[in-house]
Formats: structure tokens, C-alpha cells, sequence
């Protein structure tokens, strides 16, 4: 039986090709996946970046450093951060330990999945209530060297713990209808 040879840039296709030259083509980007919570922290990249190459401009060919912007590239990545941070809720894809789920019988391994969902929303919930206290104690605090107040920078903090805690609760729905989650397979989260 004749093998079909694979199609150039599929899975199966070899990287060099009978005539020696290079096959590879990039996979299709799609962005549909992409959450709210994603653009707003590719909006605080882009901030970031721009923030950054501004004061290395200042610096290194001006000779004349903007002191603001280390201030500001300081809050822009936190903003980043923790805006990012949901959708790393979102995807199931923060840090966590599979082997044990290997080892576990299935019942009990499904019962540890259920309270670490628990756990979760319920640590992302107290952020959030912790982080709104915060910005109650800070008040009128401003920035150092910046006129805006501190807690700008909190509610955007709180923002993305809302975010965590809103996909950490919808992820344990999830996981409870279809019977597992992505620490009993990790095969589902490729």
C-alpha cells in the first residue's frame, strides 16, 4: 500500500522536505477565544510598551529622563498583571499539581478537583472584599509623583479580581456539569 504523502504544513508533514528545503508554514491565528479581560490587559501591554519606549527615548537620545514614566510603567504592569491574570482563570492554565490526580482513585480525585474549584472562588471572592477595604483605608492617597489618587491603581486590581472570581465560579460550573475538570485530565486543556 503506497503512503500519501502529508500535506505541506500539516501535523504529519516533515520539516525538510525530499528536496531539502524548509516546509513550514504558521498556524492560523483565531481570536474569537480571546475574553474582555484579555483585550483590556493587551490595552494595558500596549500602554506598557509605549510607556517604556517613551522613557528609554527621553533617557538615551534626549539626555533628559521623564521621571514619570518609572512610576507609571510600575502601575501599568501591575494593571497588566492582574487584569491577565483572569484569563488564566479562564483557561484553567495557573500553576497546579497533575501527578496526584494520577495516582488518586477517580472518586477522590474528583472530589479534590471539586474543592480546589471551591477553594478558589472563594480566595479570588476574599481578594476581592480585601482589595475593596484597601481602597476604603487608602482614601485620598496619592500617587508619588504623579497628581492622581492610589486608588486607580486598586480598582483596577479590584477589577481583575472580579474578573478571576466571576471565571473562577463559572469554570467550577463548568467542571460540575461535565462530570471532571482540567487537574483530572490535563489533556483537555491543550
Amino acid at each position: 500500500m503506497k503512503k500519501t504523502p502529508a500535506k505541506p504544513g500539516s501535523q504529519d508533514a516533515p520539516i525538510v522536505g525530499e528536496d531539502g528545503q524548509f516546509h513550514l508554514t504558521d498556524q492560523e491565528v483565531d481570536l474569537s477565544k480571546t475574553t474582555f479581560e484579555g483585550w483590556v490587559s493587551l490595552g494595558f501591554f500596549w500602554m506598557l510598551g509605549a510607556t517604556v519606549f517613551h522613557q528609554f527615548f527621553t533617557r538615551y537620545v534626549l539626555n533628559d529622563s521623564a521621571a514619570w514614566t518609572e512610576e507609571i510603567a510600575r502601575y501599568l504592569l501591575i494593571a497588566t498583571v492582574f487584569v491577565g491574570a483572569a484569563v488564566g482563570v479562564t483557561r484553567n492554565n495557573h500553576v497546579q499539581v497533575d501527578i496526584l490526580y494520577r495516582v488518586l482513585p477517580a472518586k477522590a480525585g474528583r472530589v479534590l478537583a471539586t474543592l480546589v474549584d471551591v477553594l478558589r472562588v472563594l480566595f479570588f471572592g476574599a481578594c476581592v472584599v480585601l482589595t475593596a477595604m484597601l481602597m476604603k483605608t487608602m482614601g485620598d492617597y496619592q500617587m508619588t509623583i504623579i497628581d492622581l489618587p492610589m486608588n486607580i491603581l486598586y480598582g483596577i486590581c479590584l477589577f481583575g479580581f472580579v474578573c478571576m472570581t466571576g471565571r473562577a465560579a463559572w469554570l467550577s460550573v463548568q467542571h460540575w456539569r461535565q462530570g471532571f475538570s482540567g487537574l483530572e485530565r490535563p489533556e483537555i486543556l491543550n
